[in-house]
Protein backbone atom coordinates (compact mmCIF):
# COMPACT_ATOMS: atom_id res chain seq x y z
CA UNK A 1 0.00 0.00 0.00
CA UNK A 2 1.15 3.51 -0.82
CA UNK A 3 -0.66 6.34 0.88
CA UNK A 4 -0.53 9.85 -0.58
CA UNK A 5 -2.50 13.07 -0.87
CA UNK A 6 -4.02 14.63 -3.99
CA UNK A 7 -3.71 18.40 -3.53
CA UNK A 8 -6.27 20.58 -5.35
CA UNK A 9 -7.75 24.04 -5.47
CA UNK A 10 -11.20 24.49 -3.95
CA UNK A 11 -12.69 23.82 -7.38
CA UNK A 12 -10.79 20.56 -7.83
CA UNK A 13 -7.96 21.66 -10.12
CA UNK A 14 -4.46 20.31 -9.35
CA UNK A 15 -2.15 22.66 -7.44
CA UNK A 16 1.35 23.10 -8.84
CA UNK A 17 3.70 22.66 -5.89
CA UNK A 18 7.43 23.29 -5.88
CA UNK A 19 7.95 20.00 -4.03
CA UNK A 20 6.67 16.46 -4.43
CA UNK A 21 3.94 15.26 -2.10
CA UNK A 22 5.48 12.31 -0.22
CA UNK A 23 4.24 8.75 -0.31
CA UNK A 24 3.69 7.07 3.05
CA UNK A 25 3.64 3.47 4.23
CA UNK A 26 0.62 3.99 6.50
CA UNK A 27 -2.54 6.05 6.70
CA UNK A 28 -1.43 7.34 10.09
CA UNK A 29 1.83 8.71 8.69
CA UNK A 30 -0.03 10.40 5.83
CA UNK A 31 -2.51 12.00 8.22
CA UNK A 32 0.28 13.20 10.52
CA UNK A 33 2.02 14.85 7.56
CA UNK A 34 -1.10 16.67 6.36
CA UNK A 35 -1.69 17.87 9.91
CA UNK A 36 1.77 19.42 9.89
CA UNK A 37 1.70 21.06 6.44
CA UNK A 38 -1.92 21.92 5.64
CA UNK A 39 -1.44 25.63 6.34
CA UNK A 40 1.56 25.76 4.03
CA UNK A 41 -0.43 23.98 1.32
CA UNK A 42 -3.29 26.45 1.74
CA UNK A 43 -0.86 29.36 1.37
CA UNK A 44 0.31 27.80 -1.91
CA UNK A 45 -3.24 27.79 -3.27
CA UNK A 46 -4.59 24.44 -2.11
CA UNK A 47 -8.22 24.43 -1.07
CA UNK A 48 -8.73 20.72 -0.55
CA UNK A 49 -6.94 17.38 -0.30
CA UNK A 50 -7.97 13.79 -0.91
CA UNK A 51 -6.31 10.80 0.75
CA UNK A 52 -5.42 7.97 -1.64
CA UNK A 53 -4.36 4.39 -0.98
CA UNK A 54 -2.63 3.63 -4.27
CA UNK A 55 -5.33 4.80 -6.72
CA UNK A 56 -8.26 4.23 -4.34
CA UNK A 57 -9.87 7.27 -2.69
CA UNK A 58 -9.99 6.68 1.06
CA UNK A 59 -11.68 10.00 1.86
CA UNK A 60 -11.99 13.51 0.59
CA UNK A 61 -11.99 15.98 -0.73
CA UNK A 62 -11.31 17.56 2.65
CA UNK A 63 -11.28 21.34 2.89
CA UNK A 64 -8.15 23.15 4.01
CA UNK A 65 -10.05 26.31 4.95
CA UNK A 66 -9.93 27.32 8.59
CA UNK A 67 -13.14 27.51 10.54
Amino acid sequence: MAWTWRVETGSGDPVALDFAVPTFSSQSDAETWIGEVWRELAELGAGQVTLLDDDHVVYGPMSLEEG
